[in-house]
């Protein structure tokens, strides 16, 4: 079973930044599009940021484009989300997956953006 651990998450004030990592317990990774998941209190879980398996495609939903950049590194079998400028409504558990979802979701890690 694959396994998926997300890191880097934290409490960071408005217009500050973090790293976010996923590693992934896949020696092939470098064949999978990845992708990058939110899902706030009482919301439903949704993308917010994709890259191609060659890394030289990424794309962002609306609401943190100019602001996060996806990237990966797939010798080290890791996807990275850099954050800046975060606000309030970037605040949820930030998980990472395949766009098909193929493999279980991990823990998450928990971006908290407050003043």
């Amino acid at each position: 079973q694959v396994q998926l651990v997300e890191s880097g998450g934290g409490l960071v004030q408005p217009g500050g930044s973090l790293r976010l990592s996923c590693a992934i317990s896949e020696s092939s990774l470098g064949f999978h599009r990845m992708d990058w998941y939110r899902q706030a209190p009482g919301q439903q879980r949704e993308l917010v940021a994709s890259i191609n398996d060659g890394g030289t495609i990424t794309d962002y939903s609306a609401p943190v484009k100019g602001r996060f950049t996806i990237s990966r590194d797939n010798a080290k079998n890791t996807v990275y989300l850099q954050m800046n400028s975060l606000k309030y409504e970037d605040t949820a558990v930030y998980y990472c997956n395949t766009a098909d979802q193929r493999w279980p979701w991990g823990q998450g890690t928990q971006v908290t953006v407050s003043s």
